[in-house]
């Protein structure tokens, strides 16, 4: 049998079987077997990256190996954990159990924080970023290597994470760019070397409820870190911390930009207002029309 009737026949076996999350659109079922396929035969991808592939012959033995990557997808092990491979804004990073895998909904704040870098560099040489809740490193990696006029500081407060990270910092070649540090939100920065002087604080954090956080579907409870979705009993505790502690580091028309969940949007931007730290509140919407990220410009002066 060749390879393309192969595919078709486990295509069809294997249908059924599958279960794909809403918050990963990008997990077909011809992406998810191609990336498997692809993984049998010694190649990491993701499945955005595998949907482009050719598909490479394989031999009986990766056609085994094939059938047993199957067999742990449909017990509900992520395709990113499997295939150790995820894309984010176009860019492969490393994926496992040590950080939440980066969802295509954030490219929502990954776009938006990548174009006010851009802005910032038109008047600035170097911008200074700080990625918070930093998880494998994704939002800030994006921005350096779209971005060469930025340098990065990141922070996690999760050691896995930080370790995750520094190796997709490794993996991309940005270390000269790109440093990583544990710390709880802003905590690592607590020095005269980075207040009032950030151009750009990014963040995805945790904003899930805590009774919510435990009720997840099981793919993501029993395979991604808790820490990543408990933002406590609302839902909102981090990112008042967040609103609450990023103006002191941000340079004078700095921003800081952040995700929420859904239906959060409104009651953020005014806690945003009411803060009294911000100029310029701004927001950005999925497909929906669904607030999804906020943007608040510091009025403080460097």
């Amino acid at each position: 049998m060749n390879k393309i009737d192969l595919f078709e026949k486990i295509k069809s076996e294997i249908g059924s079987k599958l279960n794909f999350l809403e918050d990963k659109p990008e997990e077909t079922l011809d992406s998810t077997l191609k990336a498997l396929w692809l993984k049998a035969s010694g190649i990491s991808r993701s499945s955005e990256e595998a949907l482009k592939s050719d598909l490479p012959d394989i031999t009986e033995q990766q056609r085994t190996l094939l059938y047993q990557l199957i067999e742990q997808r449909i017990n509900l092990i992520p395709l990113a954990h499997i295939t150790g491979r995820q894309s984010f804004m176009g860019i492969e990073l490393i994926t496992d159990k040590r950080a939440l895998i980066p969802r295509k909904e954030t490219e929502i704040l990954g776009r938006r924080a990548l174009e006010i870098s851009k802005e910032i560099s038109q008047h600035k040489k170097k911008v200074t970023v700080i990625d918070v809740c930093c998880g494998a490193g994704n939002l800030g990696l994006a921005i350096a290597l779209l971005n060469p006029n930025t340098i990065v500081y990141s922070a996690d407060l999760s050691s896995d994470a930080v370790e995750l990270a520094q190796e997709n910092i490794s993996f991309l070649n940005l270390n000269n760019r790109v440093q990583v540090y544990q710390g709880d939100l802003l905590s690592a920065f607590e020095t005269d070397k980075y207040y009032n002087k950030i151009n750009l604080i990014v963040c995805n954090p945790p904003y899930i409820s805590s009774t919510k956080a435990t009720k997840m579907n099981s793919e993501i409870s029993s395979n991604e870190p808790i820490l990543a979705f408990d933002g406590g009993m609302l839902g909102t505790k981090i990112i008042q911390k967040l609103i609450q502690e990023a103006p002191k580091f941000l340079a004078k028309n700095g921003w800081v930009i952040f995700e929420v969940g859904v239906g959060q949007g409104e009651f953020i931007m005014q806690l945003c207002k009411k803060s009294n730290r911000f100029n310029q509140i701004d927001s950005g919407s999925d497909d929906l029309g669904n607030i999804r990220v906020v943007l608040a410009q510091n009025r403080e002066v460097s």
